[in-house]
């Protein structure tokens, strides 16, 4: 069976959509918080403004340049043929530090993200956190 495509009518329509939406980001600036996703021609990014001069932004980018010299040097010792026990020892290293920066960024993204959207009456963003948790706790 051969799929429909979309006739000329249907393409100009998707991208006068798309042509909007880009000059409606283009007038209103910046975007922060459930607007990046709202105005995103796809509705699948959610993206949210980071003061990238702030303590919290500098301590999760020094997590994450810590736990990618753990990795690099997991590889490292594999190459070296190092003992298997230490490689793994180094493993379970490197997931308890995965596990704090995601404890920490959860915690961010609970006082920022969770409550701005409760504040505004998005209410969907307590079932988005629940399964978030269900994730995290697997």
């Amino acid at each position: 069976m051969t799929e429909a495509k979309p006739g000329k009518k249907a393409e100009n329509k998707i991208a006068d959509k798309i042509d909007n939406k880009v000059q409606v980001t283009a007038e209103n600036g910046p975007e922060t918080g459930s607007e990046a996703a709202d105005n995103c021609c796809c509705g699948c990014v959610k993206h949210k403004y980071r003061d990238k001069s702030g303590g919290e932004y500098r301590k999760l980018l020094t997590r994450l340049h810590r736990i990618e010299g753990q990795v690099r040097g997991l590889e490292k010792m594999l190459e070296e043929d190092r003992y298997c026990v230490d490689i793994l020892t180094q493993v379970s290293a490197v997931q308890n530090a995965l596990n704090a920066f995601n404890k920490e960024l959860l915690a961010q993204h609970i006082r920022s993200c969770v409550v701005e959207d409760i504040r505004r009456g998005e209410d969907g963003v307590v079932d988005e956190l629940v399964g978030t948790l269900q994730k995290l706790m697997k």
